[in-house]
């Protein structure tokens, strides 16, 4: 069993900090739980242009309010507490929050914990293999 506290992980390197985002991340890869779980903040005022061309990610919002436009069909979504969105065909898409953006990612393949967005707007493949399970606290 892995149990962890959110403000332990904020405190630790598994919170990854980027231009826009804020990312704690409770499972990674090393956890072989088959994919990775985060509370990430994404912040208003912010234009985050990502395509996960190498994971799936679902994202659950919790607080805040904002858009997400999906650039393969040009459509626009609201986002607002209690909206999911999955990325289920490596779409390409931009997220615009009005506020802080306050949700929950899992990315499958799970990530290792260190990754930033590179210049596509992806996450690098990580093709080492996982470790053992790493402790809880």
């Amino acid at each position: 069993m892995i149990v962890r506290k959110l403000q332990d992980i904020r405190k630790s390197d598994r919170n990854v900090k980027s231009e826009g985002w804020e990312s704690a991340r409770l499972l990674l890869k090393d956890d072989n739980m088959g994919f990775s779980f985060h509370v990430t903040t994404m912040y208003a005022g912010k234009e985050l242009h990502m395509h996960y061309q190498n994971h799936l990610e679902a994202v659950l919002v919790l607080k805040g309010k904002g858009t997400i436009e999906d650039l393969g069909s040009g459509v626009t979504h609201r986002l607002a507490p209690g909206v999911m969105y999955a990325l289920d065909a490596h779409d390409q898409h931009i997220v615009r929050p009005e506020t802080d953006i306050l949700c929950v990612c899992t990315f499958n393949p799970p990530v290792t914990g260190k990754e930033v967005h590179d210049e596509t707007g992806a996450y690098p493949a990580d093709t080492s293999a996982p470790r053992e399970h790493a402790l809880a606290d």
